[in-house]
């Protein structure tokens, strides 16, 4: 048997006895809070505050340049990830930065 082989029936194992009350397993949960509703103002107000063009905006986002468009105009709304994506930046702008997400040239 291969070792990772060995370590997957190891941790099967040791979750099922966990199960039975055989054993107690370390256990930790997480909670993740709910992300800010974003508007078409907020949109554009982060994405100025940063000074982007909505194009460049859009590339940091993920998504079309029509998207950023849509969020500004209030035809559409942000997703899920965007809205967290929004979150780490309006807590911490210089995170882009630092993580080389955007580079200064």
């Amino acid at each position: 048997m291969s070792k990772a082989y060995e370590s997957i029936l190891n941790a099967l194992r040791e979750i099922d006895a966990h199960r039975k009350g055989k054993i107690t397993l370390k256990t930790r949960v997480l909670m993740v809070g709910a992300t800010h509703q974003y508007d078409a103002k907020a949109v554009k107000r982060i994405r100025q505050s940063l000074r982007l063009p909505q194009r460049a905006f859009a590339e940091l986002c993920g998504v079309s340049n029509k998207t950023v468009e849509a969020w500004e105009s209030g035809r559409n709304v942000p997703n899920g990830s965007a809205r967290r994506l929004f979150e780490l930046i309006e807590k911490d702008q210089e995170i882009l930065t630092r993580e080389g997400v955007l580079v200064a040239s």
